[in-house]
């Protein structure tokens, strides 16, 4: 558990996107966030409200327009190997078996020998409950086990951060239920510092340890909720008295911020 590095931070960023033959799309606008170290930070709010444009960005995929970005005090920029991303759509190559698509990044970047890569991606493979599939290929695993494989991926390079877009959107209520528990044993166990956009509520009180609200588009932080339930956590926080004043809280500032669609004013 690295404890001493993961911090982002980010002041008045703003992204927009030329549209052809129509307006451009202001995705986000002043933008500004404190992203704490060792912590799980979840982002939510609408669809179409930039969440998914403040991920690529914070995992250096694309760059904002204004504003600056930082990890640790210094310049975040560019994908580099201490910002790591979980993506919605699934980044396994197909043509690849599972063994080979976790230890392809750290063998092609050379920060792990062919040995020590694939010696490693058992251990991952092992941990995520998915030793006896490492020559299997995506197509013949379910899609929990597609997220676990991708979690494996990701984490070999050892990040300091982990950006995660949604990652168990698509899945069925079960196996969805099942990924929360799985990954919040796996926070809890590497204290890794992640960044966790979702538009769940329960999902975002369940594992946060702050829930970082944001405005309809353009995009920005409008509120911060910290979630005070007891780690480890179990799936019965969901039925304490303090979760249902958590989500209370939580749907007054979401509703708060959400525009309709008759009147361009924040419901107050």
């Amino acid at each position: 558990m690295n404890t001493t590095s993961g911090a982002l931070v980010g002041k008045n960023i703003s992204k927009t996107y030329a549209v052809k033959g129509r307006a451009d799309a202001v995705a986000l606008k002043d933008c500004t966030f404190h992203f704490e170290a060792n912590k799980l930070n979840v982002v939510m709010g609408t669809s179409g409200c930039g969440k998914s444009t403040l991920a690529y960005i914070l995992a250096g995929y694309i760059a904002p327009d204004e504003g600056n970005l930082t990890l640790d005090g210094q310049p975040a920029k560019g994908p580099i190997g201490n910002r790591l991303m979980v993506f919605q759509e699934t980044a396994l190559w197909p043509w690849m078996t599972v063994e080979d698509n976790v230890t392809f990044g750290p063998v092609v970047r050379g920060t792990l020998s062919r040995a020590r890569a694939k010696a490693r991606s058992h251990e991952l493979l092992d941990k995520f409950g998915l030793g006896d599939f490492k020559t299997k290929y995506p197509e013949q695993l379910s899609g929990g086990m597609k997220r676990r494989a991708e979690l494996a991926q990701a984490l070999i390079n050892s990040p300091d951060v982990m950006v995660l877009d949604e990652p168990f959107r698509g899945l069925d209520v079960m196996s969805r239920e099942l990924m929360q528990e799985y990954f919040l044993r796996l926070f809890e166990d590497t204290g890794l510092t992640t960044i966790f956009i979702t538009s769940e509520l329960e999902e975002a009180i369940f594992l946060a340890d702050r829930i970082y609200i944001m405005s309809d588009a353009p995009g920005r932080i409008v509120d911060v909720i910290e979630v005070d339930l007891p780690r480890p956590r179990e799936v019965s926080c969901l039925t304490t008295e303090r979760y249902r004043e958590l989500k209370e809280i939580a749907l007054k500032s979401l509703y708060g911020h959400i525009k309709t669609e008759e009147n361009d004013f924040a419901i107050s």
